[in-house]
């Protein structure tokens, strides 16, 4: 004879796992994203200050007819060319990131990826970005 229980209250076990694997996949398609976006959101602010440095040079370049010669690994903010090193620090990228090497016609500004991009990010005279993400 079986006794019939009136009112349960909970929630059975197959119930439990749908809903862990309901939040599993959820999990599985969220993180993939919310990683590429805050990638994007670092190659953004590093192609942000590439920018800001480029038009810094290119007033050097309308104001002298040349570029500033700079040697090789000189951080952009000791250049000379009008940009502090205060403004180029951000959220993921302090000023020491950015370096630039220039002779009289081109330059190359590199935004070193440390631990934060997959590579180096790179902006020449063009205009022309190269590296980050791999």
């Amino acid at each position: 004879m079986r006794i019939k229980r009136q009112n349960q209250k909970g929630f059975s076990l197959v119930e439990l796992m749908i809903v862990l694997v309901i939040i599993g996949i959820l999990a599985a398609v969220g993180v993939p994203i919310y990683s590429a976006n805050v990638t994007k959101a670092k190659m953004s602010e590093a192609d942000a200050t590439l920018g800001t440095i480029r038009t810094s040079l290119r007033v050097y370049y309308a104001e002298n007819g040349v570029y500033p010669t700079v040697a090789a690994d000189t951080e952009v903010g000791s250049a000379g060319i009008g940009v502090k090193a205060t403004e180029l620090d951000g959220k993921y990228f302090s000023a020491s990131s950015f370096i630039l090497v220039s002779t009289d016609s081109t330059y190359t500004i590199t935004c070193s990826a440390g631990s934060i991009l997959d590579s180096d990010r790179n902006l020449d005279q063009a205009g022309t970005f190269t590296g980050g993400v791999d």
